[in-house]
């Protein structure tokens, strides 16, 4: 790991699944993993190509029952180039001797390189290297150049490249039983300028598929088609000492692109019209610099290096291209199969950081949750209820694609699944509508479909709290809170938890923040809105109750995680840490057993102090004094070290929410679970998961707690509001953002002191709030050099 590369050296199969996924190389429109082009899919690689936003639905048996999945579909595979000399076997790093082997990420161009030695005996070797991008400046194309040098030998070397249309979705072992043949009619041919063709189509979603590939080399090429492969070859003479070049380059549409007729006719000629590998580079790598200029954080050290890997991945999947795609944000990016590609809730995660950076995309990605509120609202008809339930996991259409089962691998079995009962989803969505029109300062947005969004989750909110006259509170019961371990009570014969507490919470915020901007709506609109809703001022005056009165337990002076949470039993932790070792799948273990989790104070991620992650100590305070609740910062701390001890960090949110709130209070302790957040992805700290994709809302949540969590920054009330804290191993950094309109506004913070620039393009100042009631107005083509409070 250097300032701008990522390294692997030497060939260890046990790794390759762990390197394919982190170095995956995508656009925001496809993404290709970082598997090895001579490699085929078997237990040791998985070669795997994903366009944003294409699904496929089937139905397989499983445990005697019909279950019926979406998935992201894995394209046919475009990489596929092998080698060998005319009369011995296909060379590759699994049936030939590896002298030397390294595969290098670029961090700052978007290329991944890699170079092989082979032993072919006799003292004779074979040197491969390979370059290979997804252009960042054209969506639809990718290359590939291989460098052939032969040592110690002369003679002749085959080379074969296809488009391989046999590919399955087979990424996940967990996933082994259910039907994964997603693509039919496999058709190839050749082009009149001898480009080889394949197209395809999606079993059920029908969406087509098509690659167009060009092979460039200095001997003759021929092509040939073995259904379902589109074959070019080329036989070079390899002289010892001496280098030849065999470049490829790939275009990709699919039906679901704007402004084609046919996606076969679209790749075809585009890569006919495309340049050659060398002049396709510059504009891709022109393209990556503009990215890192507008979003890359200057962090010092170990750090600095890791943040960039994961800003690099977060690009992959969600670039400015993104802004023109009708896609959510997938949980596993756009690098393998896990979660089946589906759209969670991680968008909280991510959001907040592109709001600051690419707000287009933001917008677009706000736009895939408008465009399904429709079918949100038809989910919520069909439960019973008014507005709009969002699904826990969305794909193409925004039904609920939660699994209905889900193995447990430690013990085999096949469980149902309940977790599509986190209707908390709705306030994720909300929430990111605000924060969103907040730091771009979209009001046009936020008046016509954030106010729409905002007014159907709200009215669904209001519609599942019920009146408990005893309490003399409203209150929300049947539902799972993010902690996902507690799924019913104990012996309960049906799922649901009662008032959890983040659940509450969030909706009493996302009543009052809607009632907020109707309140401010211009006057036309919002006749427009209450007219094409049903609205009228009882409903607002209901959902003002209801959001001063939404139940939220306690216990023994804590938040209580959902009610009865404190009086289920405590688990032996020291016990079960010395049995198992890692037990971040408590769930799993216990399962095993014959037991289950739910029976315990135990938890799988932060679940209460989520709240500390959205709001800051003050709102936080805010919206509990809405509730007519108290919630000093006596009371947080010890909710804060209550969850500490219960918590096994089953997922990678787990340590970077848990950071940003220990840091928020000015813990000692939050370095520990902040450099938890840091290595999930590259040390695979959930064992063996980070391979099937990698974890995208933790990588954008490490930025954005540099962003936002170190530096206290807030958007609201048309001002940046900033209340840095100290963190000793991290006390130097800077951040530049995108604020209403002014590029690269500039913020550095050293030991003490603030230092904000505002670029000199811009018509208005920003107006800076720090604690201590102070506040500045820095005009365009200012800096202001500010000392920070202790």
């Amino acid at each position: 790991m250097t300032g701008w590369t990522w390294r692997y050296e030497g060939y260890d199969p046990a790794d390759e699944r762990l390197r394919e996924s982190l170095c995956t190389l995508g656009n925001g429109y496809f993404a290709t993993r970082g598997v090895l082009a001579e490699c085929a899919a078997d237990t040791v690689h998985y070669p795997g190509t994903y366009a944003a936003g294409v699904y496929n639905r089937l139905v397989s048996s499983v445990g005697g029952r019909q279950v019926e999945n979406e998935d992201v579909v894995n394209l046919p595979n475009w990489l596929p180039l092998r080698f060998r000399r005319p009369d011995g076997a296909w060379i590759g790093p699994d049936t030939t001797p590896v002298l030397e082997h390294a595969v290098t990420l670029h961090l700052s161009s978007g290329l991944m390189e890699r170079l092989t030695r082979f032993g072919l005996g006799a003292g004779a070797a074979l040197l491969v290297r390979q370059l290979r991008f997804v252009d960042m400046a054209d969506p639809h194309l990718a290359g590939l150049r291989t460098e052939f040098t032969a040592e110690g030998f002369s003679g002749p070397l085959v080379v074969e490249a296809a488009l391989d249309g046999s590919v399955t979705n087979a990424g996940v072992p967990r996933y082994a039983d259910l039907d994964g043949r997603h693509l039919t009619h496999v058709v190839t041919g050749t082009s009149q300028q001898d480009a080889v063709w394949l197209r395809c189509r999606t079993r059920t979603s029908d969406v087509r598929i098509a690659y167009a590939a060009r092979l460039t080399s200095p001997a003759s090429v021929t092509a040939t088609h073995d259904r379902p492969r589109a074959v070019q070859t080329t036989r070079l003479e390899l002289t010892e000492g001496k280098t030849l070049t065999v470049d490829k380059i790939v275009a990709l549409h699919t039906s679901r692109d704007p402004a084609i007729s046919d996606p076969l006719h679209a790749a075809v000629d585009r890569v006919h019209r495309a340049g050659p590998f060398d002049e396709l580079l510059p504009p891709h790598m022109t393209a990556w610099q503009q990215l890192w200029r507008r979003a890359e954080p200057d962090v010092p050290d170990e750090v600095g290096r890791i943040l960039r890997l994961h800003l690099f991945h977060v690009l992959q999947t969600l670039s400015p291209h993104t802004a023109d795609l009708d896609v959510g944000v997938p949980a596993r990016g756009l690098h393998g199969e896990a979660y089946r590609g589906h759209v969670f809730w991680d968008e909280l995660f991510v959001l907040p950081y592109l709001n600051l950076h690419f707000p287009e995309v933001s917008r677009a990605l706000l736009h895939y949750r408008y465009r399904r509120l429709e079918r949100a609202r038809t989910a919520a008809h069909d439960a019973g209820r008014r507005g709009a339930m969002y699904p826990w996991q969305s794909g193409s259409d925004g039904r609920e694609e939660t699994q209905q089962l889900h193995l447990n691998p430690r013990s085999g079995r096949w469980l149902p699944d309940h977790s599509h009962l986190q209707h908390h989803v709705g306030s994720a969505i909300a929430y990111n509508v605000w924060e969103y029109c907040e730091a771009a300062g979209d009001e046009e947005f936020l008046h016509t479909k954030g106010a729409e969004m905002l007014l159907q989750i709200s009215r669904f909110w209001a519609d599942s709290a019920t009146y408990d006259d005893r309490l003399g509170r409203y209150r929300i019961k049947g539902v799972m809170g993010p902690d996902e371990y507690h799924d019913a009570y104990p012996d309960a014969d049906r799922p649901g938890l009662d008032d959890n507490a983040y659940t509450n919470v969030t909706a009493t915020w996302v009543l009052a923040r809607t009632l907020e901007v109707l309140r401010h709506l211009p006057e036309p609109r919002r006749r427009e809105l209450a007219e094409r809703t049903g609205l009228d001022e009882a409903e607002l005056e209901h959902w003002d109750h209801i959001s001063r009165t939404l139940h939220v337990p306690f216990h023994d002076g804590v938040i209580s995680q959902f009610e009865g949470y404190g009086e289920l039993a405590e688990l032996d932790w020291r016990g079960y840490r010395r049995r198992y070792g890692d037990i971040r799948r408590l769930d799993r273990i216990l399962e095993a057993e014959g037991d289950t989790v739910n029976r315990y104070q135990a938890s799988k991620q932060a679940d209460v102090l989520m709240l500390g992650y959205l709001f800051s100590p003050a709102e936080l305070q805010g919206v509990f004094r809405r509730l007519g609740l108290s919630l000093d910062e006596r009371a947080w701390r010890r909710t804060v070290d209550y969850y500490l001890h219960r918590t096994s960090h089953g997922s990678t949110l787990s340590g970077l929410v848990h950071g940003w709130v220990l840091a928020r209070a000015r813990r000692r302790d939050a370095w520990k679970f902040c450099q938890e957040a840091l290595q999930s992805d590259i040390a695979d700290i959930q064992g063996g998961t980070t391979g099937e994709g990698i974890h995208l809302g933790a990588m954008a949540g490490t930025l954005d707690l540099v962003q936002r969590g170190l530096t206290g920054l807030e958007t609201r009330g048309g001002a940046l509001w900033l209340d840095p804290v100290p963190l000793p191993e991290l006390s130097s950094y800077g951040i530049t953002v995108r604020y209403h309109g002014h590029w690269g506004v500039r913020l550095r913070l050293e030991s003490g002191s603030l230092e904000i620039t505002v670029p000199s393009a811009g018509r208005y100042p920003i107006e800076v709030h720090l604690p201590g009631h102070r506040a500045v107005r820095v005009d365009p083509g200012e800096t202001a050099r500010l000392a920070l409070l202790e």
